[in-house]
């Protein structure tokens, strides 16, 4: 079995957040990422999702916004602690948020359309690499706090499904232990039984 698609899945690894570096895609490229990203599993052709690039001096307004956030949530925080929350979203050049934007639907549900914007953060990490990026993806605790997910600039309806960091990284990547495909298969035998 061989494929250049299925080698390149194969090897596709998250490179740190903070070794990844500029420079980030250009204007062209994001549109294709995104574009990309969008060919997902959509259960009626809702599109219930959304892309937010994070970038520049709006990362460092946001940072500032979270370090606040997380001091009023925890109290006085150390300036270690404070300088993290002010980086969570400048340690890469380009930040590309994947918002689960649900729409009311009587007959699909809305965790089917969660499960498409995990797609499209997949689609999008999977095309961001393939054009040679460097992507990890993430969420941090401001995206389950109602007050972090506005400063994001999302609706009070609109979850996060991922912060993709996008950028460059020239180094390699130590491979992390993976699960045994064959202890996560199982023939189907039957209804589950409780005991």
């Amino acid at each position: 079995m061989t494929s250049p698609v299925i080698e390149f899945l194969a090897q596709r690894k998250s490179v740190p957040i903070s070794h990844i570096g500029e420079p980030a895609p250009k204007d062209g490229e994001i549109k294709a990422i995104i574009s990309i990203a969008s060919r997902v599993p959509d259960h009626g052709r809702l599109a219930p999702w959304r892309f937010i690039l994070y970038r520049g001096e709006a990362c460092h307004r946001i940072g500032e916004a979270l370090a606040a956030l997380a001091e009023t949530n925890e109290g006085p925080l150390d300036d270690q602690r404070l300088d993290q929350e002010r980086r969570r979203l400048s340690r890469a050049p380009l930040v590309i948020g994947v918002i689960s934007s649900p729409v009311h639907h009587e007959r699909i549900p809305e965790w089917e359309m969660f499960l498409s914007a995990g797609a499209a953060a997949m689609n999008l990490v999977i095309a961001a690499n393939a054009l040679g990026y460097a992507t990890n993806w993430v969420t941090n605790w401001f995206s389950s706090d109602p007050e972090g997910r506005r400063i994001l600039g999302l609706a009070p309806h609109e979850r996060v499904a991922g912060l993709v960091h996008i950028g460059s990284f020239s180094g390699n990547v130590p491979e992390r232990p993976r699960p045994n495909v064959d202890d996560l298969v199982s023939e189907y035998s039957g209804p589950f039984e409780e005991i």
